[in-house]
């Protein structure tokens, strides 16, 4: 079983940055992909960024793309999330997730596609 820990949520102003980081432990290697995802109050989980452990491919959805970069640490097990030029509609609970499997198009965005989730960490940007 892999377990996933994400921290670095917090309270930032507008304009500001954040760092997210996702430890996985356990069975690490039955894993190819992490992602990133976020829910906003009232509102579905939507996917942010995703990331293979090999190769290091991306995906990211439009209204992040030049402001959050997703990468990976192999040797650690961690995933990271930096966010720039945060907006308010940023604000929600960012999760952590993984699979094992190699999600394609449109199947980036597909919560099932994901089968392991960290707890999640919040995040608020005030205007």
């Amino acid at each position: 079983q892999v377990q996933l820990v994400e921290s670095g949520g917090g309270l930032v102003q507008a304009g500001g940055s954040l760092r997210l980081s996702c430890a996985a432990s356990g069975r690490t290697f039955s894993t190819s992909t992490m992602a990133w995802l976020r829910q906003a109050p009232g509102k579905a989980r939507d996917f942010v960024a995703g990331i293979r452990w090999s190769g290091g491919s991306t995906h990211y959805r439009d209204s992040v793309k030049g402001r959050f970069t997703i990468s990976r640490d192999n040797a650690k097990n961690t995933v990271y999330l930096q966010m720039n030029s945060l907006k308010p509609e940023d604000t929600a609970i960012y999760y952590c997730a993984a699979t094992d499997t190699w999600p394609y198009g449109s199947r980036w965005y597909q919560t099932g596609e994901y089968d392991i989730w960290g707890q999640g960490t919040q995040v608020t940007v005030s205007s």
